[in-house]
């Protein structure tokens, strides 16, 4: 019989608490075990504890937390291990790859002295050229050129940083890799390099896989069993291929339901939606270009002159017509957050035509760009980024009215709890009190998309608005978001890695890619009859659950 690589028994997690609070432990007598070369997914809604396994494990929690049980690797007690053996345990032994890749990256050190600082202190014996030749063959793995080896972490788009924390985490061999969220802000085809090369190296090399996520189609495509989390408790757990056809827990039944809800296919285009395309556009981009210099070093300058130039967005044309949800697909780094913060002239264009409700905005002075916005409204990524920690949900809502002089704090605030109510956090007087921290990953989106909505705009900007939440609370979210846009009459602009979610959501959807558009047209016929090689590859791409 093989002999376990990796061994949790009875694992108890409470995180430090002040006198006056109840322990609660966010780990709840959790046990599974990981075989050399074997595969393992686990799954659940945010704060049920995955994330908190993944960080026991590598013993990362804060320090006053209360940790019982065992965490067994090759024998050795991990939680009894010296500081020093700590040291070569982590990356050595087993890697951890964050969900956000800066965390681990530190933005005043390039990409290929991270590599090589990883590898001075754990393999002092490589010569510094010796190092720097690994580092590039392990980048070369997850796709970064060795082009890009002396840029730093704020010249890479989100999903080259986690390719850099993903090659970080390969550098030293390690037997056990935890990978929590690893390809959350990757688009499909590079998650899909990514995965696959994982689990190349896990068949190859005899290593483990840990993998924390909340896409469960991801799971159960690159997973061999399946952990599934509730309330701190593993609820389930088997062959991936059994639970997902015959899930005995009624948590893991209705994941999968919510899952397979974003995953079928809707139909889009229909008659109000053509009629609206006989309109003017709502929003008409000609000939849109953003180009970046990145500036040349004192040796380039001399032998090369002037530095490389980037097109993120080169001649793009594109028309959104009152009422419909144009979605914006293609991999990361390909422009599409590049070219929304382009038509909200948060960075103004190199060259091009950004053309709204009739008025050209590249025009406009930046009083009058501010006074757009109004009727232009985003919605990011991460939540949590975009709300001010210092302010209650109320106050964040109600800046933009004050900011646009639309009510003063009176009005603002009825406004306010009117809108909490619209976007389900009720009740509304206490919501309003509350700060970002009190609240899930699921609750700070609805309090964004309240924020945006506050000021009744015409258009909003979806930057992967539920790309970081689990699949419950997402198409909790999205059916949200499909009731708002009924209520307030609203257009969308929805930009997305996830084309399962383009096919949910979307009446057109347009494929980016390199800074162009290569494909554009209705939903069903984009996903029936492909015609760009490059939207044939994501479609290839993308997990599907029905293929499970």
């Amino acid at each position: 019989m093989t002999e376990k690589l990796f061994t949790v028994e009875n694992l108890r997690v409470a995180y430090p608490h002040s006198e006056t609070e109840a322990e609660s432990w966010a780990v709840n007598d959790v046990s599974f075990s990981l075989l050399p070369g074997e595969k393992m997914g686990l799954v659940g809604e945010s704060g049920c504890g995955k994330s908190t396994i993944g960080r026991a494990i590598m013993r990362l929690l804060p320090t006053a937390s209360q940790v019982e049980g065992k965490v067994i690797f090759r024998g050795d007690s991990v939680l009894d291990l010296t500081p020093f053996q700590m040291r070569k345990f982590r990356g050595e032994a087993v890697a951890l790859v964050f969900q956000d890749p800066m965390t681990r990256l530190d933005p005043l050190m390039t990409i290929g002295n991270h590599c090589l600082e990883t590898l001075q202190a754990h393999s002092p014996e490589l010569t510094k050229q010796q190092a720097k030749e690994k580092a590039l063959l392990t980048l070369e793995k997850v796709k970064i050129p060795a082009s890009r080896w002396s840029q730093y972490p704020h010249e890479f788009s989100g999903g080259m940083r986690q390719r850099v924390a993903i090659a970080l985490a390969l550098l030293l061999n390690p037997k056990l890799i935890v990978a929590d969220e690893p390809t959350t802000s990757l688009d499909v085809t590079v998650s899909a390099q990514i995965l696959q090369e994982l689990t190349r190296l896990c068949a190859e090399e005899n290593m483990g896989l840990l993998l924390i996520s909340h896409d469960l189609a991801m799971v159960a495509e690159y997973c061999d069993r399946i952990g599934v989390m509730y309330q701190g408790k593993m609820v389930e757990t088997g062959k991936t291929e059994n639970v997902f056809k015959n899930p005995q827990h009624q948590y893991t039944q209705s994941l999968l339901k919510a899952a397979l809800h974003i995953q079928q296919e809707q139909e889009t285009g229909n008659i109000e939606q053509e009629t609206a395309i006989k309109e003017n556009p709502i929003l008409k981009i000609t000939e849109l270009q953003k180009h970046y210099t990145i500036e040349p070093n004192f040796i380039q300058r001399i032998f090369k002159g002037e530095g490389q130039k980037i097109k993120a967005v080169d001649g793009i044309d594109l028309e959104l017509y009152p009422g419909e949800i144009l979605g914006l697909v293609g991999e990361s780094g390909c422009g599409k957050s590049t070219l929304s913060r382009t038509i909200l002239q948060l960075i103004p264009p190199t060259g091009g035509k950004v053309e709204f409700l009739g008025q050209d905005l590249t025009k406009l002075s930046r009083q009058e760009i501010r006074a757009s916005r109004r009727q232009i409204q985003m919605i990011f990524q991460d939540p949590h980024a975009c709300l001010n920690p210092a302010m209650t949900v109320g106050k964040s809502i109600a800046d933009p009215l004050l900011i646009h002089n639309l009510a003063n704090a009176e009005e603002a605030k009825k406004k306010v709890l009117l809108m909490l109510e619209k976007v389900g956090l009720t009740p509304a007087e206490i919501y309003y009190q509350r700060y970002p921290a009190d609240l899930s990953g699921g609750q700070q989106q609805r309090v964004a998309i309240a924020r945006a909505l506050i000021t009744q705009p015409k258009l909003v900007i979806c930057d992967e608005p539920v790309s970081m939440l689990d699949a419950s609370v997402q198409s909790q979210v999205l059916d949200l978001m499909l009731q708002l846009k009924d209520e307030f009459e609203l257009t969308y602009l929805f930009i997305t890695h996830d084309l399962w979610l383009a096919r949910f959501l979307c009446d057109r959807i347009a494929v980016m890619n390199g800074g162009k558009i290569v494909e554009l047209g209705n939903t069903k016929e984009i996903f029936a009859n492909p015609q760009h090689p490059y939207t044939k590859t994501l479609l290839s791409a993308a997990p599907l659950l029905a293929r499970v």
